[in-house]
């Protein structure tokens, strides 16, 4: 790294430990605290752009010359972008973070992806299992842990940022979805069809990820290599982990699968009945879910219909995701007071055509109506942003309105 990055990047550390030093962090922390422990304070709110980071630090807005260097630039313009921008209750911590040097290996096949021409294009694959037959070729992950480039990536970290910054490592994890994952290898039409036609394959197929995702988790817990996840870490599909209630009271220093958070989602399976969504997903996501101290489930699937079944089955439930495309009032009734109702607002009345601020306005406004009637812990986040059509500021303008009404319903 060069003495100009290097000195770029330590400007920029400086910038995040000063507002990490504001009083506001410590405020926002206990806004989360009382939201896991389902005592809400008032509903928080979270901007993610995601795909529109882009839009708003285009790569020429970037200083550094040397590609590692960029990276890290990057992310540290991001922490402080979101924090002068969007001043949502997303927490700004004096930490950066280095990652485990662990690689798990595939399942064996390989689809192939046709991608678009048009920059952030759609693609579509070509699914490798094609018959029964083709199951035989499905190899369980291996995991691969790599202690030395570990360490030499916390020494790099330190060396830098140490004098700055707090390091700290993060572990290996893995989702409980499986089934997004067996629609990539067998495709989501042909997993449809399965169901009907063939339910065995689909049973062969879930219970061979299953298999090998959790003891995937084993091999973590094991080796070592989990890290917790009660603080400021990304929770599910949208929140974040910050929670009094893990890990438990016989924690003894090294973390287990019980002292975390665990996830599970099925967004292809968003037309499946409640019955086919326990029998070929649930079933199946449950023995690596009950491994885990809290849970959360589900992402852009509408799941109104399946959270009796969820409520039900799901071990120590403690936050849903109530998509764009989900009945909130339903989900309101069913959820009340006992599962975080983690709302997800439509991106499309931020990265639309025009920008309506009175749109964005009533439907927060009608969201926190029923979810003030039923008694809900409910929460905001704006996210699958692919495009903000080039103005960044409509970010800051939604985060502004959803941060008044969810100061309002505590009025």
């Amino acid at each position: 790294m060069t003495a100009k990055d290097r000195t770029i990047i330590r400007e920029l550390a400086k910038q995040i430990a000063e507002i990490a030093a504001r009083p506001e962090q410590a405020e926002k922390r206990e806004i989360w605290y009382a939201q896991s422990s389902l005592k809400p304070v008032r509903p928080p709110v979270y901007c993610s752009p995601e795909g529109s980071w882009v839009e708003l630090l285009p790569p020429t807005s970037l200083a550094c010359e040397d590609d590692e260097a960029r990276a890290i630039e990057e992310g540290l313009r991001q922490r402080i972008y979101a924090a002068e921008h969007f001043r949502d209750d997303q927490v700004c911590e004096p930490t950066y973070t280095v990652r485990y040097a662990v690689e798990v290996s595939d399942w064996g096949v390989h689809q192939e992806y046709t991608h678009s021409s048009y920059e952030r294009g759609a693609y579509v694959w070509d699914p490798p299992i094609k018959s029964r037959a083709d199951l035989e070729k499905l190899r369980k992950p291996t995991v691969t842990y790599d202690a030395g480039t570990s360490r030499r990536r916390v020494e790099f970290a330190e060396e830098l940022l140490g004098d700055i910054l707090k390091v700290r490592q993060q572990g290996a994890w893995m989702s409980a979805g499986l089934i997004d994952e067996w629609t990539l290898l067998r495709g989501i039409n042909q997993t449809f069809l399965d169901m009907s036609d063939d339910p065995g394959m689909v049973h062969a197929g879930m219970q061979f990820l299953m298999e090998g995702t959790l003891a995937c988790l084993e091999e973590f817990e094991s080796q070592g290599l989990l890290t917790l996840n009660n603080g400021n870490h990304y929770c599910g599909s949208g929140s974040f982990g910050w929670t009094r209630d893990l890990p438990p009271p016989a924690f003894a220093g090294r973390p287990r699968l019980v002292d975390l958070w665990g996830f599970a989602d099925a967004q292809t399976m968003s037309e499946v009945s409640p019955a086919m969504h326990e029998e070929f997903v649930l079933r199946y996501q449950l023995p690596i879910l009950e491994r885990f101290g809290l849970n959360y489930y589900g992402c852009c699937e509408p799941l109104h219909l399946k959270l009796d079944l969820l409520k039900r089955r799901v071990p120590r439930l403690r936050r849903v995701s109530i998509s764009p495309w989900a009945d909130k009032r339903k989900s309101a009734e069913q959820l009340g007071a006992e599962i975080i109702f983690g709302w997800k607002p439509n991106p499309a009345y931020l990265a639309g055509v025009k920008f309506d601020r009175e749109l964005v306005r009533r439907d927060i406004r009608e969201t926190a109506a029923i979810c003030q009637e039923h008694g809900c812990v409910w929460e905001m986040t704006i996210k699958d942003t692919h495009t903000c059509n080039h103005q960044p500021w409509r970010f800051d303008e939604w985060t502004r309105i959803a941060m008044e009404e969810s100061l309002r319903t505590a009025e």
